[in-house]
């Protein structure tokens, strides 16, 4: 298969496992909290996924309509652990902005 083909090959067509890798967890924080009244929904996702990966695991594992999504990467802090320095994980969220209309409940879990 050629480097072209690869590149027009539709993102739907991921297995169902590939949308769990991606989706690591939802982000539930005051501020995603308060994001949800502006039908926004936050995910922490892998630090790989590029916003076509989000957009179709979201839409495939929730069933909805994603309109837009943004993202940001927090660098991990320098902290240190029974005085030996170390530093915490990079982390990559995901901020979903949801088509009108729909809406995620994410204390029901995936289904």
């Amino acid at each position: 298969m050629s480097k072209l083909a690869k590149k027009n090959k539709p993102v739907n067509t991921a297995p169902r496992a590939y949308h769990y890798d991606v989706i690591v967890s939802p982000a539930i924080t005051e501020k995603s909290t308060a994001a949800s009244e502006q039908n926004k929904v936050v995910f922490n996702v892998a630090l790989g996924a590029n916003k076509a990966d989000i957009k179709a695991s979201v839409e495939a594992l929730f069933g909805v309509k994603v309109a837009k999504v943004n993202t940001l990467v927090r660098l991990g802090k320098q902290k240190l652990f029974r005085g030996v320095k170390g530093k915490h994980n990079d982390v990559k969220k995901a901020v979903v902005t949801l088509a009108e209309g729909q809406s995620i409940d994410l204390s029901n879990g995936v289904k």
